[in-house]
């Protein structure tokens, strides 16, 4: 870190014109001020990827499962068939109350019958009035008993059509916990759907509780990165923390954090992430001020005396635009930005 000057260069015409060439380029950049940022200080840790539901699909009746439409993994849509589950004693039931059923259908139709006689006979006195009545009465009652055994038949077929185990909501599949030929209860689950948008579960250290903010941000690294790799920021897709849970585990504390497509990701998959435990104070600079000569990282700053180049030690930040000088600027300093 020098002041360039005239006598610091072999040749005094020519460091006379380079000067006048820097000063030149110096009065055509902008100055930017060197100032003191708050930023969350960013921690790397593991967070596991969540379903924002895990609903059951389970079976309306018992019986035996006799297929299964999907497999783990596929998606399915609210009311698709997953499996088929039947029991016999239904289709026997259904076969007893189609013949009770035609039996009174006949008997219905013999008592009409009759009626349509009573009624034509009774204004000629060849039949009685309790006899008409009686006749009427018969059909009454037929009819009702015709309209309680087919309500005794659709409910028998309502219970066959229960046999199709239905996806409560749009999802994944995760598991299947029965296969075609096995024996199920009513309610038991054949399927896990994972429903609903994936989050980041989160699990931090007990003294990082009071730090934590809704609203704060969180980074994703990309899939499969090691935990000691670095990953730039700009390679990272970025969240947010959206709850925080009131109570603490085992020392942890349980937040969540959503962070756009995630639908890639299997449910449970632990990812590296970078979350806020802190807040810090750091310099930004734009990255265009920065030069890099013989493997060192240098800025020119403005001064009264004429611009002085100042070798600095920078990181990224999450802005891809700009870096974090670590050492070699101080708060109030000038940066000639080109």
């Amino acid at each position: 870190m020098r002041k360039l000057s005239p006598k610091s260069l072999p040749f005094r015409g020519f460091a006379s014109a380079a000067l006048g060439f820097l000063l030149a380029g110096a009065a055509q950049a902008s100055d930017f001020a060197v100032e003191k940022h708050k930023v969350p200080d960013m921690k790397a840790m593991f967070g596991q990827v969540q379903s924002r539901d895990i609903t059951p699909a389970r079976t309306r009746i018992g019986g035996t499962l006799v297929s299964r439409s999907v497999d783990e993994g596929a998606q399915v849509k609210a009311g698709d068939v997953i499996a088929i589950v039947t029991d016999e004693k239904l289709a026997l039931q259904a076969q007893s109350l189609d013949g009770q059923l035609s039996a009174l259908e006949s008997q219905l139709a013999n008592a009409n019958d009759a009626l349509k006689r009573a009624e034509d006979l009774l204004p000629r006195g060849f039949v009685t009035r309790a006899a008409y009545d009686q006749a009427k009465t018969n059909v009454d009652v037929l009819q009702h008993q015709v309209e309680s055994m087919r309500s005794q038949r659709a409910v028998v077929a309502q219970q066959m059509a229960e046999g199709s185990v239905l996806a409560p909501k749009d999802g994944r599949v995760l598991t299947l916990s029965a296969i075609p030929g096995a024996v199920v209860m009513p309610g038991e689950p054949i399927a896990r759907i994972a429903a609903g948008a994936l989050f980041l579960r989160l699990s931090l250290p007990e003294r990082h509780a009071a730090l934590l903010q809704i609203g704060a941000p969180v980074l994703l690294a990309p899939r499969g990165q090691d935990a000691g790799v670095e990953t730039e920021a700009a390679a990272m897709r970025k969240g947010r923390i959206v709850k925080i849970y009131p109570e603490i585990d085992n020392g942890r504390v349980i937040a969540d954090a959503e962070v756009e497509n995630l639908g890639d990701h299997f449910v449970g998959e632990r990812v590296k992430i970078l979350a806020p435990v802190g807040v810090r104070e750091v310099m930004l600079i734009p990255r265009a001020a920065v030069t890099t000569r013989a493997g060192v990282d240098y800025v020119r700053l403005q001064r009264a005396e004429g611009p002085l180049d100042v070798a600095i030690v920078y990181a990224d930040s999450a802005e891809p635009d700009m870096v974090e000088v670590l050492t070699g600027l101080s708060a109030g300093d000038k940066v000639l930005v080109p």
